[in-house]
């Protein structure tokens, strides 16, 4: 649940520090003193757009923060620790989360997830798992027939999405299926001269054959080739020094003759001090690398009087077909070699004979067979759920003052299959049990609405759990009796989630365990924020009901209504 929301030069308020209580709270104020700039702290708290009119006249930015107390293991605290956050145990059961977003006068965004720098993105998917925001665009929203057949998907619950998502995967592998086989009858001419484009590319590549890291080595060849005699050069003088020469002097010293030299005469008096004895192996061990070495410098020698122009001319002659292809196809001989694995892909679907569509018309009635069965099965599933989830509620809104109306939830195949399935899923009131049913978005007051929406809330909430509810102002075009019943209705939700309700309406605002007001100032520049005893709850209630807070008459009413929201 949010403990405690931060408001800092947002909108008319300066700087607010709303605490939330478990239970139902509520926030009232005249129109103007600024109610729904707690909805868009949250909205920026939960990844929202940014919006620098939020920002305050003359200030540099606006801030909103929440603190969160979650249980252990929610998700939002493992999301928060993976983007880098950090939560504050309070005791073994539950956590603290602070959740932060500043947004600059110049349209600069920042989000703080548990003090960490973090993407909006992350908000978002935190704010996901921590609170559910309704006002009258998410009424809006409930008339669209793609939000009521995921309404209705989500009430289904895990069985429909599994199946929803093997159906998926199936569409998506006929669509592609489709997009070839029409590629492959209407693009017959232009398939033809990419194939032919292909076939000579690829000809002219294994023609040469290529191998992996040929260019690489035979440049490294080249170079050694084309400075041979200097590389003879070193290599003669290094071998003279090692060995000697067969023009050097007999007396001429070299690194074999005088490293024998010097071991045997220390190995001479290694009987009279072991330190030279451990001197003379050390020497000797010297005298068998210079050893090896030697022969190794004789071996290049070799190698290299093996090695003459011609092979030159070899290298050059091959590099040469090899840089034919590198200016055609890949910067190296392996991108080369990379474009003809693809290209050779791309041609075996180039292909045009009567096979290849035959095989993609048999796999497309395949896969419609395959189709059909799951749209079938999706659609008597979604006809179940539709007839439960239209009793539940049902049920609400007779407890909503609406005793005679019903929801009907109509599920109709269409015609042609989606990726949803191949139903259409409509959401119709029903008044009462003469009437006609007719769509929300046709035939639903504002107040209905406002309480359809609640109720489906409130049912949808038993599949879709979160901790905290807002609403703001979907009590809007209800009044009396009705209103009476949608604030019991609030409060019983509130009796295991954390709800915060914005309202006009003090029948609403009676059944609250938390009251909070937003006043303005004489010229209505700057707003506070405060929480109400009993007495000053009795008249903000009174000045909602009759528009005058010392009205006697008013403030006995509000009494009542306080009465009545005390027996919930």
């Amino acid at each position: 649940m949010i403990e405690e929301i931060h408001l800092r030069d947002l909108g008319v308020i300066t700087d607010a520090r709303l605490p939330l209580e478990p239970g139902f709270s509520v926030l009232t104020g005249e129109t103007g003193a600024g109610k729904t700039m707690v909805v868009t702290a949250l909205g920026m708290l939960l990844g929202a757009r940014s919006d620098t009119n939020a920002v305050r006249s003359g200030a540099k930015n606006a801030l909103a923060e929440a603190v969160v107390r979650l249980p252990q293991g929610h998700r939002a605290i493992e999301l928060a620790e993976n983007a880098g956050g950090s939560v504050e145990e309070i005791d073994e059961g539950s956590s603290e989360l602070l959740l932060a977003r500043t947004v600059s006068a110049a349209g600069r965004s920042r989000a703080h997830v548990g003090g960490c720098s973090a993407p909006v993105g992350t908000l978002a998917e935190i704010g996901q798992t921590l609170v559910a925001v309704h006002g009258q665009s998410d009424q809006l929203r409930l008339k669209s027939a793609k939000e009521q057949r995921h309404a209705l998907d989500s009430y289904a619950g895990e069985k429909l999405a599994r199946l929803k998502k093997k159906y998926r995967a199936n569409f998506e592998r006929f669509k592609v299926a489709a997009a070839e086989l029409k590629e492959v009858r209407e693009n017959t001419r232009a398939r033809a001269l990419e194939a032919q484009t292909l076939e000579g590319a690829l000809a002219e590549i294994d023609a040469v054959a290529p191998q992996e890291g040929e260019d690489v080595a035979l440049k490294m060849e080249a170079a050694k080739l084309a400075n041979v005699e200097s590389l003879r050069v070193a290599a003669t003088q290094a071998s003279a020094v090692m060995v000697g020469s067969e023009y050097s002097q007999g007396d001429e010293p070299n690194i074999l003759a005088l490293l024998d030299v010097a071991r045997s005469s220390l190995s001479a008096e290694a009987a009279a001090d072991e330190a030279l004895g451990e001197l003379s192996e050390r020497v000797n061990e010297l005298l068998i690398q210079a050893t090896d070495i030697s022969e190794e410098i004789s071996g290049y020698l070799s190698s290299l009087d093996s090695e003459g122009p011609e092979r030159l001319a070899q290298v050059e002659a091959r590099r040469a077909q090899l840089k034919s292809l590198t200016r055609k196809y890949g910067a190296d001989i392996a991108e080369v070699l990379a474009w003809a694995a693809e290209s050779r892909e791309r041609l075996e679907s180039l292909s045009d004979d009567p096979a290849r569509a035959e095989a993609l018309e048999q796999e497309l009635r395949e896969l419609r067979e395959v189709l059909i069965s799951q749209s079938t099965q999706l659609r008597d599933l979604r006809e179940k759920t539709a007839k439960k989830l239209a009793s539940a509620v049902s049920e609400e809104l007779s407890a909503l003052a609406m005793p005679n109306a019903s929801l009907v939830v109509a599920v109709e195949e269409t015609e042609k299959f989606s990726a949803d399935g191949k139903d259409s899923v409509t959401f119709m009131l029903k008044p009462h049990q003469q009437a006609t049913p007719r769509p929300l978005g046709k035939g639903a007051s504002g107040g209905e609405l406002s309480r359809v929406m609640l109720a489906l809330e409130v049912v949808l909430a038993e599949v879709e759990p979160v901790p905290t509810f807002i609403f703001d102002e979907v009590d809007s075009g209800v009044g009396g009796k009705a209103a009476v019943e949608i604030g019991r209705r609030l409060a019983m939700l509130a009796k295991h989630v954390q709800v915060l309700v914005v309202t006009h309406l003090p029948q609403v605002a009676a059944f609250a365990d938390q009251h909070i007001l937003v006043l303005k100032n004489d010229d209505a520049s700057l707003s506070k924020v405060e929480v109400l005893n009993e007495e000053q709850r009795v008249v903000e209630l009174a000045r909602m009901l009759a528009g005058h807070d010392q009205s006697a008459s008013a403030q006995e009413h509000a009494r009542e209504l306080l009465e009545i929201g005390r027996r919930v």
